[in-house]
């Protein structure tokens, strides 16, 4: 996810100061235009809070230990004030980051904010929505119609360490390999680019011979 963030990132970044065929200019050459013509518009200085506007979002009632979504609890204390009175309450207003679930934002009861909520069990890894629900359907393809949080996490953990055996076999292979292709290449002999030229007669010039100076008598 990550490295795809990233590519998304620089793919708009590259539109951007690209010439337009249609604008005959680069998009942002035409936002600076319309900034001096119509003035820059107003930019948060609550990032968290803009990223909370653009997430997902779902409805829950609040229970007296806190918020339950897909099988995971959430709690905090200053959700007490709420508890006390919750059956007063309509559902709440959740938000949540697929990215990672380790938290979600309540929309407060008078609708000014939204209030962060972790994990109840914080020992818990943050996981993705996608992780989550991958791991859910693991549970079910065991028969496992009731499942719990600690069974969720187990399986997590477990489609983890299954993921990371697998990843350090596939560097362990290629590192092999590698290994196996330098050793091939060192043992074996150099080529022989230059081909072997054969003299032509006409350019073998032959030498007499001559006789010996001195010759042993036996």
């Amino acid at each position: 996810m990550e490295e795809l963030e990233k590519w998304l990132v620089l793919a708009v970044a590259t539109y951007h100061g690209t010439a337009h065929r249609t604008l005959g200019q680069t998009p942002a050459g035409r936002w600076d235009e319309g900034a001096a013509k119509a003035g820059r518009p107003v930019t948060t200085t609550r990032p968290t809070a803009f990223l909370v506007d653009f997430l997902p979002v779902f409805r829950r009632s609040l229970t007296r230990t806190g918020f339950v979504v897909d099988h995971v609890g959430y709690f905090s204390n200053a959700l007490k004030p709420w508890i006390s009175r919750r059956k007063d309450l309509d559902r709440f207003i959740i938000r949540r980051d697929p990215r990672d679930i380790s938290r979600i934002w309540v929309l407060e009861p008078d609708g000014d904010a939204y209030l962060e909520v972790p994990y109840r069990t914080l020992s818990n890894p943050a996981v993705s929505v996608w992780e989550h629900r991958q791991a859910l359907a693991r549970l079910r393809e065991r028969g496992q119609a009731q499942v719990d949080e600690l069974a969720l996490f187990q399986m997590i953990e477990q489609m983890r360490r299954i993921s990371e055996t697998a990843e350090k076999t596939t560097k362990r292979l290629r590192r092999e390999q590698q290994r196996r292709a330098s050793a091939t290449t060192a043992t074996r002999p150099a080529r022989q680019n230059t081909p072997l030229e054969i003299p032509n007669d006409a350019d073998v010039v032959a030498t007499p011979a001559q006789p010996f100076e001195e010759m042993e008598q036996w």
